[in-house]
């Protein structure tokens, strides 16, 4: 389902949390839109990706948090086997870095993030679950500002690890992981270029010091 080299470069273009066209996503898969047509229809069938109409529009993007992770890892097996296909440049260390993960932030920073989280006693493992202390549930509203009760009142796991496909560690997903990411947009340490539809997540000057603060220090950018 997803080894075709054409439906993994579009669950690639989808794991931003944007929903796409067609069209865009034939540009992305560098085929035609017939055969774009064709994949999105095998990946809707499988349960991968949903259709959504606006007007005379029809988008599409992934289902939900559960299939980022499994692609997530998936990748996490491909570069291992030394089969993943990265594009080549100065935005491949930016992605190993700091990037989205359909809401949440992974790369090195994600795991660098969840370490921290982990060794302040902010969060607890329990083999592969994960829970918030009550620790972290001051740190996450004091320090982020950000009011738990609307997130847990999802049917989302407030908790999750999500496996990095570049660091092959840990970083935080759920409800958490996406509302984290906001807020660090919301206060500006972080910015994104969403018209090119890139992964990578730059750190503002004053987001890289807050970062710091609160989960240690930054590992500089390889070139």
């Amino acid at each position: 389902m997803v080894g075709d080299p054409a439906r993994a470069n579009i669950l690639t273009a989808l794991m931003t949390g944007r929903a796409l066209t067609a069209s865009e996503l034939a540009q992305e898969a560098a085929v035609t839109p017939q055969t774009a047509s064709f994949h999105l229809g095998r990946l809707e069938a499988g349960g991968l990706i949903e259709p959504e109409k606006q007007g005379r529009h029809r988008y599409y993007r992934l289902t939900g948090p559960d299939v980022a992770a499994v692609l997530e890892g998936l990748e996490g097996l491909a570069a291992r086997a030394g089969h993943l296909r990265v594009r080549t440049g100065p935005k491949e260390p930016a992605l190993r870095r700091a990037r989205i993960c359909y809401d949440h932030l992974a790369g090195d920073l994600g795991v660098q993030m969840l370490d921290a989280m982990t060794q302040k006693k902010l969060i607890r493992h329990h083999r592969t679950a994960i829970a918030l202390t009550p620790e972290g549930e001051r740190f996450v509203g004091q320090k982020l500002q950000i009011d738990l009760t609307g997130i847990t009142r999802t049917r989302r796991p407030l908790c999750k690890v999500c496996l990095d496909w570049s660091a092959r560690r840990h970083h935080l997903a759920g409800a958490l992981g996406a509302a984290i990411l906001t807020r660090f947009a919301e206060l500006k340490w972080t910015v994104r270029d969403s018209a090119t539809g890139s992964r990578v997540i730059n750190f503002t000057s004053i987001g890289e010091k807050q970062f710091a603060a609160l989960f240690g220090s930054l590992p500089k950018q390889t070139a």
